[in-house]
């Protein structure tokens, strides 16, 4: 039997009798600094600027570490004279938790071969990823292996944060549930209402996927398989997290020419399912659609205003990244026939009159970008690779044909998505998104290690935040140092229930990270992409340096991070 949580709340009335005949509170006692010294501390940072996460203002002062935690925040100079076995000094500079990345892409990186550093993330001061938009590595259906490992079964997803903590991370790793990966696990690749069995299937390999430590169930909903599910699907679906604390994360059905009713839609699934409600990478696309932006801010205010508890996340860049088959009607994919369909000279015709007729409510990014705004990166058979870092019109001339040919000849030579850059958003929308309270900060990328990297990328894997640091709080001002620091930090370990994480406070772990608030500053580009930020001097993940001194050390200290329903809690 599944577990009902219940939050009894007293009447108001019963609550202010019980206050009136309360004592009054002490004051609490000053803190002593010498408590926290009589032990030697492993790491001392000191001599900065704490910004401690909560939003507060910053202040002068000194953070001692001993094993993974923090054991003490003090006044400046309290640790002096403490023994410590390395110190830090952050004159001039920051010290701050470490980031959390709400919409990461790294999950291949903590498996088989991959490279667990993830040196791009760690140096931009990130200590925790959490992944699963979409697709996950777990629960898939029986003998479908995921990097040589098959995660299935009602303890699939255990096993696959098992697997990823067994294999070593820079950073701490924690996921939602795909909620594409949900439904090929009940209705495979193909269109359609998925019936009560199947629902029933995807319930309660979700219900299992929280008790093994999910955040709750990702969405998006502009690609195949996820795009064939309904809001009444969808609603069923997330009904079964609601005991667990789960929260609804999507990549709406929309950002462009319906955004705000995709916004609708995403605040229905959540209050129907008894839900909270997340927004992925919250963006007006399209020039035509841009002036959306302050009306969908407006819309989530209003709600938030009625009691709806939606909030959103985004990037700091004017571009988004996908495949190239985003510019194909859904319909062309399902069942897995998309290669086929692109070979067959009849269906191929009609895939080409969906796209310059387009009668299905689905959502065209070459068409929202133009062919001039959509930057081809993936290519790996040997003669598209020339094609690398060329816009897609471009690529049309030399091979002579329209843009329409062009994407399906290469995604058909290719035979997979093709990674791809559109540019679709304002500057003057992010910077006015990056100032709302209910933001926080997720990359939409996977680690890379720039001495290993092969072909093109989309700059946010190595500079979202340095980017938000330095262009939009020193540069722009578009928010506070403190403010940033927040959305970075705490705002994404109260939305998401992380225990003892987010904050510089004493007794939580030790992911900390140190940077100087006048050159943190991100440095890759559309062009070149593969380039470290800089002013990220050192970054700390349960109390192990991962970066020091702007370099990375090669540690892997990093944990597996679960939600609130995890049933480990109580073993």
């Amino acid at each position: 039997m599944r577990r009902l949580r219940l939050l009894l709340v007293p009447a108001a009335a019963t609550l202010l009798a019980l206050s009136a005949c309360a004592p009054p509170a002490s004051s609490p006692a000053p803190p002593d600094p010498a408590a926290a010294t009589s032990t030697p501390f492993d790491v001392i940072i000191e001599g900065g600027r704490i910004v401690d996460g909560t939003g507060n203002a910053w202040y002068p002062g000194d953070v001692g570490i001993r094993g993974d935690r923090i054991a003490a925040v003090t006044p400046s100079g309290a640790l002096a004279d403490s023994p410590a076995q390395r110190r830090i000094d952050a004159t001039g500079r920051v010290v701050a938790p470490g980031f959390i990345d709400i919409q990461s892409h790294s999950r291949y990186s903590f498996l088989a071969a991959g490279d667990g550093r993830v040196v791009s993330k760690a140096t931009q001061g990130i200590t925790t990823e959490i992944m699963g938009e979409s697709t996950t590595n777990a629960p898939v259906p029986e003998g479908e292996a995921s990097d040589g490992v098959t995660f299935s079964g009602p303890r699939a997803f255990q096993a696959w944060l098992d697997a990823m903590e067994r294999h070593g991370a820079s950073v701490n790793v924690g996921s939602f549930v795909g909620a594409s990966t949900l439904r090929v696990l009940g209705m495979g690749e193909a269109m359609g209402a998925a019936g009560e069995a199947e629902v029933g299937i995807m319930r309660q390999a979700l219900a299992d996927a929280m008790e093994d430590g999910a955040f709750g169930l990702a969405s998006a909903l502009i690609y195949p398989p996820g795009n064939f599910a309904s809001t009444d699907e969808l609603v069923a679906v997330g009904e079964a997290m609601a005991p667990y604390g789960g929260v609804y994360i999507t990549h709406m059905r929309s950002e462009a020419d319906r955004f705000l009713e995709a916004i609708d839609e995403a605040m229905e699934i959540g209050e129907r399912a008894g839900v909270p409600v997340e927004i992925y990478h919250l963006k007006a696309g399209g020039q035509r659609n841009w002036h959306k932006a302050a009306a969908a801010v407006a819309k989530i205010d209003s709600a938030r205003a009625a009691g709806v508890d939606v909030q959103a996340n985004m990037y700091p860049y004017t571009a988004g990244g996908t495949g190239l088959t985003a510019c194909f009607p859904p319909w062309a994919s399902a069942d897995g026939a998309l290669f086929d369909n692109l070979a067959d000279p009849e269906m191929r015709a009609r895939i080409r009159e969906e796209i310059e007729n387009q009668t299905g409510d689905w959502e065209n990014l070459c068409g929202l970008a133009t062919a001039g705004g959509v930057l081809l990166l993936g290519l790996e058979q040997p003669e598209n690779r020339r094609f690398r870092g060329m816009r897609l019109d471009a690529v049309a001339r030399e091979l002579g044909t329209d843009w329409i040919e062009a994407a399906m000849d290469l995604v058909l030579a290719e035979r997979q998505r093709i990674g791809t850059i559109y540019f679709l958003m304002s500057e003057e929308n992010v910077a006015m998104q990056i100032g709302q309270p209910w933001i926080k900060f997720g990359t939409d990328a996977g680690g890379i290690d720039p001495e290993t990297a092969d072909g093109g990328a989309h700059p946010r894997a190595y500079g979202t935040f340095p980017r938000i640091l330095g262009r939009y709080v020193r540069e722009q001002e578009a928010t506070s140092l403190e403010e940033a620091v927040r959305k970075m930090t705490s705002a994404v370990a109260t939305r998401l229930h992380l225990q003892d994480r987010g904050l510089l406070k004493k007794g939580f772990f030790a992911d900390v990270v140190v940077f100087d608030p006048e050159t943190v500053a991100d440095r890759a580009t559309y062009e070149e992409p593969h380039q470290l930020s800089v002013g990220i001097g050192d970054v700390l993940v349960n109390g192990v340096a991962v970066v020091r001194d702007g370099e990375h050390t090669g540690a892997l200290p990093g944990r597996a991070v679960r939600g609130p329903g995890w049933t480990g809690w109580n073993r």
